[in-house]
């Protein structure tokens, strides 16, 4: 028999704390995900559910009657109001949330070899880019995210939701600082390249082999990861737009990874970019399977 939440107690409170206190997250080492699509990833991609939260009010629909039998969780009955209030949405209520247990922050999660594309994140201020991010990786087969430094929050329910579900698929790592990604990127596989983006970099994206092991990295160009950069591309920009953001300029440069992946190898390599600055501009900004 279910648990059941009809006024706001400690557990509610703490999964209030979830929704939006950081802190409290790391504390507990566990976040709230909320809608079909990342519940069904998370399960999916076997995280630890430790608590499913359904509606006591609702007539379920199938999927969340699955759900609700086939994970190993327990199961709470959650008042409709209260429901509605951990839902994250004003016009809708939730028939089931989800209260997930975190991963190890472990550069191994991410798989090393010939293959390698990984991309590094350097500080991102905002949850739903970082989100957006992550679901562009996912989608153009990158092998991990890394996120370095004080950044958005990775489990923040904003960038859970921009990630549509991609968070449980692809792993996602989040290190200190930029010395343990490059410490990692030096064992991971011989001849793996750092790049990043700049308007100033030496070839456009489009000419620069990404076929090899490569990190893209992303983000704040006065970093110690400036001066890692063993090429640097540019995006070409036609338009008035003086610059992209970070998930919209890696989105490029992952979809331009993905094509000449998918072409197979090049003849010839494409002339080196200059060591330099990772940018946060990308003519302005850029930039085996997963455990998730």
């Amino acid at each position: 028999m279910s648990a059941r939440v009809d006024v706001r107690d400690a557990r509610f409170q703490r999964w209030q704390a979830l929704l939006g206190n950081r802190a409290a997250r790391q504390r507990y080492r566990e976040f709230m995900v909320q809608g079909v699509r990342p519940i069904s990833m998370a399960v999916a991609h076997d995280w630890e559910i430790r608590e499913l939260l359904h509606d006591a009010g609702a007539r379920l629909s199938g999927w969340a009657r699955r759900t609700l039998d086939g994970v190993r969780a327990e199961r709470i009955a959650v008042s409709r109001e209260l429901m509605h209030e951990l839902g994250g949405k004003a016009e809708a209520v939730p028939e089931l949330l989800a209260v997930a247990g975190m991963r190890a922050d472990d550069l191994a999660r991410i798989p090393a070899g010939p293959g390698l594309l990984a991309v590094v994140l350097d500080r991102p201020a905002t949850p739903g880019n970082l989100g957006t991010l992550i679901r562009s990786a996912d989608a153009f087969g990158a092998s991990g995210v890394v996120v370095t430094g004080h950044a958005a929050d990775v489990y923040d329910p904003k960038a859970v939701r921009a990630s549509t579900g991609s968070l449980f698929a692809v792993p996602v790592v989040r290190v200190p600082g930029h010395r343990a990604v490059l410490d990692w990127a030096a064992g991971a596989h011989a001849g793996v390249r750092v790049v990043g983006t700049d308007e100033h970099g030496a070839v456009d994206a489009a000419a620069h082999d990404f076929t090899g092991p490569a990190l893209i990295v992303i983000g704040n160009e006065t970093t110690g990861l400036s001066a890692a950069c063993d090429d640097l591309v540019r995006i070409p920009m036609s338009g008035a737009a003086s610059s992209l953001n970070a998930a919209a300029a890696a989105t490029v440069v992952l979809y331009e990874s993905a094509r000449q992946r998918a072409a197979g190898p090049r003849s010839g390599q494409a002339p080196a970019g200059a060591s330099g600055v990772c940018g946060d501009r990308a003519g302005g900004t850029a930039g085996g399977r997963r455990d998730g």
